[in-house]
């Protein structure tokens, strides 16, 4: 199917003809749901700590002396906040008037009529009068247009084309923080080594990397001084050896005007790559839009703390278990029950029915697989109605019944009792995973051969008004880690404040 000039394409991504050849069985094929056989809820699979419990295990984080550091990817452009501005700004007079009759929170009317209290505000003020023009005028002739214009386009401040990292959240009586600011003071929280430094990687888009790398010069020495830390940040770009063939409908690779293939980036799935390349024992991840001000930080920093005392707590268990796996021959029966029980009712990994546990030999090598995994503590918040993952017990390839964190692409939702299954979940997952990488012997884990090839997504899309096909790798904190010990535990909703539109930077919870 490929002719030398392709495979001397794909080389230079990092793509084997092997790996494309997959890639295009798979848009084939489609992708298998995901067997889910019920939700994980309280007691069951996710785990409600007491308050006692919470300081305890962040006590216990507090004397650890392994390195750590905070993930968060950030490379997606900010565009989707300000959709509805868009709408205005692209609007003729019928339709203006008709989103300016809207009143509703995500309104554009609600917008103008609170635009003062948004933390881009002075710099939106600024940039209107490099063309003479006076907001407060604007505003009382509602000539929104103008004012959409110097805050969405490239020559205003740009904010449809920024990555959410570099958009303006929150108002301080010192000036305003960007979310990627705000990161860093969360890092500062919670993330910091007992000697006082802190790592800090990003995950950005090529053409933002600079936008970052000058907003952390402009600011380091702030928050150095500030919060009394030594920051060592680190930004990455999404590798091309993750990048997926386009296919037509008919499934055939897609070729431009040069007759070269065409790629499309993986999806959030392929970080997966970069996080592999860190070195620390406990890696904290969550997205960059989910952040708060200061006055609100302290809930989100106590539970960051406890998971990460809750993942260190499990995974000194963990270690003994297969140290002695390993080293001792002689190994009692009711110590592979305790083994096995705690496999069961403490990482919730129920064994295949088809497992001998009469076999010593069998049991040792199914529990040593088990075990020997990277790990992972997931925060999971009451569903309150947001679209995307959730958890659940899922059934694996080799029989056994794990938890897992389950997007609806993933589920036959033409399957009642599947869809009925789905739309019981109790919880949602918001994005806040602290990470165990490293074995045993303090190894890193090689992450990529932890994930489920089986997973991923098919959509349509359009180039050029042509209908093509696009495949994303699984979800970073889905497929990717499908094959993860993974440990669900209830988080306060205070600690999940996404902003999906910038209009929710007027709630409460981005208010100072």
């Amino acid at each position: 199917m490929f002719s030398q000039k392709d495979i001397e394409q794909l080389e230079a991504r990092g793509i084997t003809p092997e790996m494309a050849e997959n890639q295009l069985e798979n848009f084939r094929k489609g992708f298998p749901f995901l067997n889910i056989t019920k939700p994980a809820t309280v007691n069951d699979g996710i785990i409600r700590l007491e308050i006692s419990e919470v300081d305890n295990l962040a006590f216990v984080y507090k004397i650890f002396e392994g390195t750590r550091e905070k993930f968060v990817p950030a490379s997606g452009a900010a565009t989707r906040m300000f959709k509805h501005l868009y709408e205005l700004l692209n609007s003729d007079s019928e339709v203006e008037s008709e989103l300016l009759n809207d009143e509703s929170f995500n309104s554009v009317s609600y917008f103008f009529d609170n635009i003062k209290r948004f933390a881009f505000f002075e710099n939106l003020r600024t940039e209107l009068l490099k063309s003479r023009n006076d907001i407060d005028e604007l505003l009382s002739k509602k000539d929104y247009k103008t004012i959409l214009n110097a805050l969405l386009e490239p020559q205003g401040l740009n904010y449809g084309k920024l990555p959410k990292g570099l958009i303006k959240f929150h108002k301080y009586s010192d000036g305003s923080r960007t979310a990627f600011e705000e990161h860093l003071v969360e890092g500062a929280r919670y993330a910091r080594t007992l000697n006082d430094k802190v790592k800090l990687h990003l995950t950005v888009s090529p053409e933002h990397k600079k936008g970052f790398q000058d907003l952390l010069n402009e600011s380091l020495t702030k928050y150095t001084h500030i919060h009394e830390v030594e920051f060592n940040v680190e930004f990455s770009e999404q590798k091309h050896s993750t990048d997926i063939l386009a296919v037509d409908m008919d499934n055939n690779p897609l070729r431009d005007s040069d007759n070269k293939l065409v790629f499309r980036p993986g999806g959030h799935g392929a970080l997966i790559e970069n996080l592999n390349e860190i070195e620390a024992n406990l890696v904290f991840i969550k997205n960059i839009d989910n952040v708060v001000p200061d006055n609100l930080k302290n809930e989100t920093v106590l539970y960051k703390k406890a998971l990460a005392g809750l993942l260190i707590s499990y995974q000194s268990l963990i270690f003994d278990y297969i140290n002695l796996l390993q080293s001792s021959e002689n190994i009692t029966d009711e110590f592979f029950e305790e083994i096995l029980d705690f496999s069961i009712n403490e990482l919730c990994i129920v064994p295949p029915k088809d497992l001998d546990t009469k076999n010593s030999s069998k049991l040792r090598s199914y529990l040593i697989t088990k075990l020997n995994r990277p790990i992972r503590v997931c925060g999971m918040v009451k569903n309150q109605g947001e679209p995307g993952g959730g958890p659940f017990w899922a059934k694996n390839a080799d029989g056994s019944i794990s938890l897992q964190i389950v997007e609806s692409s993933q589920i036959d939702l033409n399957n009642r009792t599947k869809k009925q299954l789905f739309d019981s979940s109790t919880h949602f997952n918001p994005v806040d995973l602290v990470c165990g990488i490293t074995d045993v012997d303090g190894k890193r884990f090689n992450l990529p051969d932890y994930r489920d090839q089986q997973t991923g997504f098919i959509s349509t899309k359009s180039i050029k008004g042509k209908s093509i096909k696009a495949q994303e790798l699984p979800g970073l904190w889905n497929g990717a880690m499908s094959d993860w010990i993974t440990i669900f535990v209830e988080v306060p909703l205070i600690t999940f404040n996404p902003v999906k539109s910038v209009n929710d930077l007027l709630r409460d919870e981005h208010q100072k």
